[in-house]
């Protein structure tokens, strides 16, 4: 049984955050579990409001699942707060987990801030050395540089940067770039760049693309497979979510988790079917 655990908000309308994450582990078969950073009144139109935990009760979750069940790979999203992540880096150091993901979520889709501007600094002091994967957009990598990423070479440019703060790998994601008919998403492991394109959707349904993204990488960690693999089928996963809208809400809606195990399901259907009939 693969385990993982997500360190984020809950989003009460369910597209972003923990719930988000939750449902990307158990459509690709993973256990999962949470330990939750901040309650937000939100929904398709916008965040309404943000109430953060205390650190010591983050810390009390993640030591609760870290001492009885465990986990074989974890993801961090929505931290808001210096103490936070500061608790979180504890428990991550004295549990001595490393498969690490983190998503540095920074702002909602609808421009609410979701991490303090003085938290900023603890994340790349305490989070980024412990990180396995870090998974940012292009304006979240452009906060953790402090650079403008408009190209491929300041995409490149920036992985670098962040790589020397301490993560492993970075994965800065396409989805803010300009190109009109592609999004591509670049991957550094410190020596080599990998690039994963995908057709550009469309769509005002993108809600929890970032925290979905980065729960079906640490999925795949979990059950043991490699960082490259693991963000390639993130890739997949996350397209099939945004190319198959649920249509729910009236603004930003959430992405469909179901729509890769649909997609797989449906594709294996049609290879059968393209046995028996030969």
């Amino acid at each position: 049984m693969y385990k993982a655990l997500t360190i984020a908000g809950s989003d009460s309308g369910g597209g972003a955050g923990i719930q988000a994450d939750l449902k990307t582990f158990q459509e690709l078969n993973v256990f999962g579990m949470s330990a939750l950073t901040a309650v937000t009144a939100q929904n398709t139109l916008g965040v309404q409001g943000v109430y953060p935990m205390e650190a010591e009760a983050v810390a009390k979750q993640i030591q609760s699942v870290g001492e009885d069940i465990g986990t074989d790979a974890l993801k961090t999203g929505m931290l808001f707060n210096a103490e936070i992540i500061e608790a979180v880096a504890g428990k991550i150091k004295s549990f001595g987990w490393d498969k690490v993901v983190v998503d540095p979520v920074m702002i909602a889709k609808g421009g609410a801030p979701l991490l303090q501007q003085e938290a900023v600094a603890a994340l790349k002091k305490h989070l980024l050395p412990l990180c396995l994967v870090i998974t940012p957009n292009i304006p979240e990598a452009e906060v953790l540089t402090g650079m403008s990423i408009r190209s491929e070479q300041e995409k490149k440019e920036a992985a670098r940067r962040i790589h020397a703060l301490g993560a492993k790998n970075i994965v800065i994601k396409g989805g803010h770039d300009d190109d009109a008919n592609e999004s591509v998403d670049v991957l550094f492991d410190g020596t080599e760049f990998a690039y994963f394109s995908t057709a550009r959707i469309e769509t005002r349904n993108t809600h929890g693309t970032g925290c979905t993204f980065s729960a079906a990488i640490t999925a795949q960690l979990a059950k043991g497979e490699a960082v490259h693999d693991a963000v390639a089928l993130a890739k997949d996963f996350i397209q099939a979510a945004i190319a198959h809208p649920l249509e729910i809400g009236s603004g930003h809606g959430p992405t469909n988790h179901w729509a890769y195990k649909f997609k797989q399901e449906s594709e294996s259907e049609s290879w059968q079917e393209s046995v028996l009939n030969k």
